[in-house]
């Protein structure tokens, strides 16, 4: 059982807050498997390696990432005042999002399910 009232478990939860810097995507259109294949390269690498792997990634979600990682590192210049050089990949992760379902014709009136499915990626830097 929790210890205190609900509103100071919340207060205490949310005094908590993670000041690193970190940037996310929703419903990114890559499988979260083909997404962390890519993930798993870059994760514990300095920024810069980082953004080299990925620019000559064939993979795909290759580019989204890039995007992402990109983004990050403007958030912790920007808003938290970090330097770029002193940056590396900490946690990089890619959490299943909804599923499209399309119908595909096939023979003798039948129809096969496609599903497309989506991820959410985040990415959390952290300076050495």
């Amino acid at each position: 059982m929790a210890k205190g009232h609900r509103s100071q478990i919340k207060r205490e939860r949310n005094a908590n807050k993670d000041t690193r810097p970190k940037a996310k995507v929703s419903y990114a259109r890559v499988s979260p498997t083909k997404a962390k294949i890519v993930l798993d390269t870059i994760r514990g690498k300095d920024v810069a390696s980082a953004i080299g792997i990925l620019a000559y990634t064939p993979r795909n979600g290759a580019r989204i990432i890039e995007k992402v990682l990109k983004s990050a590192v403007a958030n912790a210049e920007n808003n938290n005042g970090l330097d770029p050089a002193k940056l590396f990949v900490q946690e990089a992760y890619a959490n299943k999002g909804p599923t499209m379902k399309r119908i595909r014709p096939r023979a003798q009136g039948r129809a096969y399910r496609i599903e497309k499915k989506t991820s959410h990626i985040t990415i959390v830097l952290n300076e050495k």
